[in-house]
């Protein structure tokens, strides 16, 4: 991950949210549509949650202190997570309200064409937000699918612009569905089918950034590639001759822990030793930049007792 984390996905998507959810709303005013109104929270929210990421990218950056000796960058994970908590519940629960009370009570239309005219509008701004966090995303992503991207991306905002773009995107094409239908057909109860699809979408994309948040927030491990490197990395087939046990973790997006212990060759004295373990730092900072925090213990292989 750069280290702007994603910055230009996010205000992209910043932008275009704030300038749609005012559309969608004025497009609510007029209309009456319960589609409508579900999209504008859900802008709202997105538009919230642009800002939160920022202001968590912000927090991490503050220097470690006594308290905190390995920093803040967890920040990123926690304020997206919190972006997920919004997400569910002022974008999903809203729509699955909203869209529930309009099938029981329909009202009709007011002028929907205005809210059709909105909508597509708002397609095209959200494209653009969303071809803006892939362009931002594919060098990371390399060959890997995007879900797995999604799954394994160890910097949190990037995946979370992709899911709410895409979210954002299917969303419109809901609304429209809705409002269209209701035009074609004079019943205003697919409007409000078109919101509670909305708010099960919302809720869905919720629960799978609720999941992936919290896995890095408790704290993720390197990636199996990273991990490879690094034990390759500490042996050099002299002084260390074997990894005895390694750990590694996420201090941040862009900071990992490395903890290990290593087997040095017997009969070593101290200045070989010290001179192996800085060696074997440098070559897995040279492997894995993102490994800034290593802790090396040498010891003595010792054979398991059978």
């Amino acid at each position: 991950m750069s280290a702007h984390g994603g910055k230009k996905a996010i205000v992209a998507a910043l932008l275009a949210n704030a300038g749609i959810a005012v559309a969608k709303f004025v497009g609510f005013l007029i209309t009456g549509s319960s589609s409508m109104l579900a999209e504008s929270v859900h802008s709202v929210a997105d538009t919230s949650n642009q800002g939160l990421l920022l202001f968590g990218q912000a927090r991490a950056n503050r220097a470690a202190t006594r308290l905190h000796p390995f920093g803040y960058g967890r920040n990123r994970y926690f304020y997206s997570f919190v972006v997920a908590l919004v997400l569910f519940t002022l974008g999903s629960m809203f729509a699955i309200y909203e869209g529930i009370h309009k099938i029981q009570h329909p009202e009709d239309l007011t002028s929907p064409i205005v809210a059709v005219i909105i909508l597509v509008i708002a397609i095209g701004l959200e494209t653009f937000s969303f071809l803006t966090a892939v362009k931002e995303s594919r060098p990371l992503k390399g060959q890997a699918g995007w879900w797995h991207f999604i799954r394994t991306s160890r910097s949190p905002e990037l995946p979370v612009v992709l899911l709410e773009d895409t979210g954002a995107l299917v969303g419109l094409v809901l609304a429209l569905g809705g409002v269209g239908l209701s035009m074609l057909t004079g019943n205003p109860v697919f409007d409000g089918i078109g919101t509670l699809c909305i708010g099960v979408l919302l809720g869905i994309i919720a629960v799978i950034l609720i999941i992936e948040m919290k896995s890095l927030l408790i704290g993720e491990g390197a990636t199996e590639d990273d991990e490879e490197r690094i034990l390759a990395a500490l042996v050099d087939g002299k002084q260390i001759d074997r990894v005895i046990h390694c750990k590694t973790q996420y201090l941040g997006p862009e900071e990992m822990l490395v903890a290990a212990k290593v087997a040095i060759a017997p009969g070593s004295d101290i200045e070989t030793v010290a001179a192996a373990i800085d060696e074997a730092e440098a070559r897995v900072r040279a492997a894995v930049p993102l490994a800034r925090v290593i802790y090396l213990e040498p010891d003595l292989y010792r054979e398991p007792a059978s």
